[in-house]
């Protein structure tokens, strides 16, 4: 059979899809980016927030209208929405065939080529290995590494833990099988990740498992000349042991990618997240003392029940004391099987919008600052591949700049020969925009790197 796959949400649900097309691949289906061409369409969901839920559904259905227009047989929907809405999805959507929640990856191949599959029966916490067959579709020069699975942090505001169960680890001779593999196939970057990798090993007896791990993966040979960076810090797990393995390894990317969440100490205890402003920003020092050079990325939310002018007053102060290289913020969502659901002192959507725009507008000038002071400076940068958004530019990143998630360097030299996409090359700065950066290639080019195996990319929602 043919079959394609839309993923919708975060690295974390796009790892789950490639161990999906594995197990499908390795049954001997054939994988296809075109919708119109597939017996049967999967669909991993996310749901975190309302925006995730109702783009998951719209996509639910633009994909049904295949079992009407295409060759489409069998839709299948699979991840955190069905964890939310199994037993209404098929009777809300009777196109769909089966569904498949975050911990029944491995039962993708029954639900595709059985056409009385439904699965009910109660499952395991689910958790991949270095033999679990899988299909990247990231782009070739980079990939993403799932550590560890589920969440035991009690935030009110996170349904995670509900989808995903209880935070448990791969151990590190795992981890490393699969990163020496990928590196020899001639991935220049790994991107390691989780719901919280600042635990990582902790449930295995290590107290500082994620230094541990770090240490070990930096000094593979195959990890020479290349990056490994790890997403989603949890503030309270960071510590010296961990920030001084940072310092310690080229290949190990100074970026921390911390959500704080918030500033305000009342709010944070609503979120049941605990400390405060001045208690992150004697953090941040520290980040920044031990690690020269190092970019700091956050997330905040606005607009958390209760949150007062003073409150939100009191984050904007904390933003420009923190001069955060990166930052997103997240509008409240009031998701009904959340803790805050049940908080009185709800702000006005109108009021949290404003909010999210006033945080936006100060930290483009705030990243603007920051990327002028990078004009002519030489830095080095990872060759992504011709522009989606420039027509004739190539672009770039910096190894603080993370994939699909930070801005970009564009390539402008008219007399240019074009690089190899996944080269890391020098680049002299020459231009600073709000997120972005402009510059020149200053190096010649290195060895062509072959493009690894196994890569096939997802047709839509990627």
């Amino acid at each position: 059979m043919r079959i394609g796959f839309v993923s919708l949400g975060c690295p974390k649900n796009l790892v789950d899809s490639e161990v999906m097309m594995g197990h499908l691949v390795g049954r001997g289906h054939e994988l296809t980016t075109n919708p119109a061409d597939a017996d049967v369409i999967v669909v991993n969901t996310c749901s975190f927030i309302d925006p995730a839920k109702e783009e998951s559904i719209e996509t639910i259905l633009e994909m049904a209208e295949y079992k009407k227009s295409g060759k489409t047989q069998r839709l299948i929907v699979a991840g955190c929405l069905v964890e939310r809405y199994r037993s209404t999805i098929k009777d809300s959507i009777p196109e769909v065939d089966a569904v498949i929640g975050t911990n029944e990856l491995d039962s993708i191949v029954t639900a595709c080529e059985d056409a009385r599959a439904d699965n009910t029966a109660p499952v395991r916490p689910y958790l991949y290995h270095e033999l679990t067959p899988r299909i990247r579709s990231t782009p070739p020069h980079y990939a993403y590494i799932k550590i560890a699975e589920g969440c035991d942090h009690p935030c009110t505001f996170c349904v995670i833990p509900q989808y995903r169960g209880k935070f448990r680890s791969r151990t590190v001779e795992s981890v490393l099988v699969e990163a020496n593999s990928l590196f020899t196939q001639g991935v220049r970057e790994i991107n390691l990740i989780g719901q919280d990798t600042t635990s990582y090993g902790q449930d295995l007896g290590d107290r500082n498992g994620l230094s541990n791990l770090l240490s070990r993966l930096a000094k593979l040979p195959a990890a020479h000349n290349n990056w490994i960076r790890f997403l989603y810090c949890y503030p309270n797990r960071i510590n010296d042991c961990l920030l001084e393995t940072i310092a310690s390894h080229p290949s190990l990317v100074k970026y921390i990618d911390m959500p704080l969440q918030h500033s305000s100490s009342r709010i944070l205890k609503r979120m049941k997240r605990g400390a405060n402003g001045d208690i992150f920003l004697k953090l941040i020092d520290r980040i920044r003392r031990i690690i020269p050079g190092v970019a700091i990325r956050t997330s905040l939310i606005v607009g958390f029940p209760g949150e007062s002018d003073a409150d939100f007053e009191n984050l904007c102060e904390f933003i420009k004391a923190a001069q955060f290289d990166r930052l997103g913020v997240f509008c409240y969502s009031d998701e009904d099987s959340s803790a805050s659901w049940h908080l009185e002192e709800k702000v006005a959507p109108s009021v949290i919008s404003n909010r999210q725009r006033h945080i936006m507008a100060m930290q483009r000038r705030i990243s603007r600052s920051k990327n002028r002071r990078l004009v002519g400076q030489e830095v080095d940068v990872i060759v992504e591949g011709p522009s989606r958004d420039v027509e004739v530019l190539w672009q770039a990143r910096l190894s603080t700049q993370a994939p699909e998630i930070d801005g970009l360097c564009y390539i402008s030299d008219p007399g240019m020969t074009f690089p190899t996409v996944g080269d890391i090359r020098r680049m002299r700065i020459t231009e600073a925009h709000d997120h972005d950066l402009v510059g020149v290639l200053t190096d010649e080019p290195r060895p062509v790197v072959a493009p690894p195996r196994n890569f096939f990319p997802i047709f839509a929602g990627a």
